[in-house]
């Protein structure tokens, strides 16, 4: 259950970092609003993957998940580049994600 947590914890990074974007320096309340809630479910979760993760595996997934699904969300919703630069930071990224899984327990 601890990897389940931490993968919509991830996921939830990546929402409230969209979100934060669309609120305009927090001007905007709907957006502000969504921010909040999801900052305070993903960190909600990641304490409870916390509980049976070691916190170098929890955290690292954790912020991997938010930095490549931040970036994944910028080049499709709002245009970023995707430089062959970035996608390979992406991709290094990723295959330390999956590393860090492979020869963690749990």
């Amino acid at each position: 259950m601890a990897w389940f947590y931490l993968i919509v914890a991830g996921l939830l990074e990546v929402v409230w970092a969209y979100a934060m974007k669309l609120s305009d320096g927090f001007s905007r309340p709907i957006p502000s609003a969504i921010t909040i809630g999801a900052m305070i479910a993903s960190f909600t979760l990641l304490a409870l993957a916390m509980r049976s993760l070691p916190l170098g595996t929890a955290y690292t997934i954790w912020t991997g998940i938010g930095a490549v699904g931040a970036f994944a969300l910028g080049v499709i919703a709002l245009g970023e580049q995707a430089s062959l630069a970035r996608l390979l930071a992406a991709a290094l990224i990723l295959s330390g994600l999956v590393l860090m899984k492979l020869s963690s327990p749990g």
